[in-house]
């Protein structure tokens, strides 16, 4: 039998807001001292945003700052290790943005301390303003989820499963959360959250919950026959 939740889960979708802060670096100590006191909305532009700005690629894309010290400083060793920093394991923007700034430092001697971009290539440091919007779908079950998670567009899920892990309970989707808690099914639920979304486009995330949704719903059926 498929279990009905108490408090239906309500899709909610995003749209972001992007502006300059009018801080910008030429060279890898000013990229430095900027992200030092970057606030955390600046690291999540950098960061989360340029990661559902170019869903498509794949394996796990890289940031702003690691774009930017490899095609704007040619120095393409610190891009590796800037674009190497696990945003999967990081679960707020302050401790992301102490790896980040830990990575630049430990580089930061030598040739690199002279590197500069190319006038009107600078990094020009942005923030954004984020609003949830929510959406026509609602669901009480398995398979009313199944069915509203394939109408619904990627920045819906884009929140839900990857801004949802900056929010309390820190680390958590949306999804992983209200199977557990409100249908019981701890078991997807761990599932889900054992994905890792930075390796897959937005849309074979989809395809990838959409199926372990449907290979629970075979197993109620199989036990409810």
């Amino acid at each position: 039998m498929i279990t009905r939740s108490r408090e239906p889960f309500r899709f909610y979708s995003r749209l972001t807001l992007s502006f300059l802060t009018g801080r910008k670096a030429r060279n890898l100590q000013e990229l430095l001292d900027g992200l030092r006191d970057a606030p955390d909305m600046v690291v999540y532009h950098h960061t989360h945003r340029f990661l559902q700005q170019h869903q498509t690629l794949v394996p796990e894309p890289p940031n702003d700052f690691a774009y930017w010290v490899t095609h704007d400083l040619l120095d393409e060793e610190l891009g590796e290790r800037l674009a190497a920093v696990d945003t999967v394991r990081v679960n707020t923007l302050a401790a992301l943005r102490d790896r980040l700034v830990a990575t630049i430092e430990r580089s930061l001697e030598g040739p690199r301390r002279h590197l500069v971009a190319p006038a009107g290539r600078e990094f020009y440091f942005m923030s954004a303003v984020r609003f949830s919007l929510p959406t026509e779908y609602a669901v009480s079950d398995l398979r009313e989820f199944l069915d509203a998670l394939g109408k619904v567009s990627i920045f819906s899920l884009y929140l839900h499963v990857f801004e949802a892990r900056l929010r309390l309970p820190l680390g958590v989707n949306d999804f992983s959360l209200w199977f557990e808690r409100e249908l019981g099914e701890a078991a997807l639920a761990r599932a889900v959250e054992r994905l890792d979304p930075y390796t897959r486009t937005m849309e074979g995330l989809r395809r990838k919950i959409a199926g372990l949704v449907e290979d629970r719903l075979r197993e109620l059926e199989r036990a409810w026959n």
